[in-house]
């Protein structure tokens, strides 16, 4: 069974920090690559970032250079570190294979507010 469980959003202010992370089941983990993506209200989900089995890492334009994706491949776990945060990352953010299957988990709400 599919199962991803993204934790560690919040409120921020503009400028600072979160880490994100998501809990992926083995199945997903050890055969696909791995991505975040979000969806802002009123928009559609768009991909942020990816990263390969070997460790490779691509980003979307509006994120390169703030934010890293990461994975431990022992905790079947991927992060993504969000520096300099805008109220424009405001979003609710989601991980799953990249490209995604259909099954998607419920997400963790990131707001950058002041």
């Amino acid at each position: 069974q599919v199962q991803l469980v993204e934790s560690g959003g919040g409120l921020v202010q503009p400028g600072g920090s979160l880490r994100l992370s998501c809990a992926a089941s083995g199945s997903i983990f050890n055969t696909y690559a791995m991505g975040w993506y979000r969806q802002a209200p009123g928009n559609q989900r768009e991909w942020v970032a990816r990263i390969g089995n070997s460790g490779n890492t691509n980003y979307a334009d509006s994120v390169k250079g703030r934010f890293t994706i990461s994975r431990d491949n022992v905790k079947s776990t991927v992060y993504l570190q969000m520096n300099s945060l805008k109220p424009e990352d405001t979003a609710v953010y989601y991980c799953n294979a990249f490209p995604p299957l259909r099954n998607w988990g419920p997400g963790s709400q990131v707001t950058v507010s002041s």
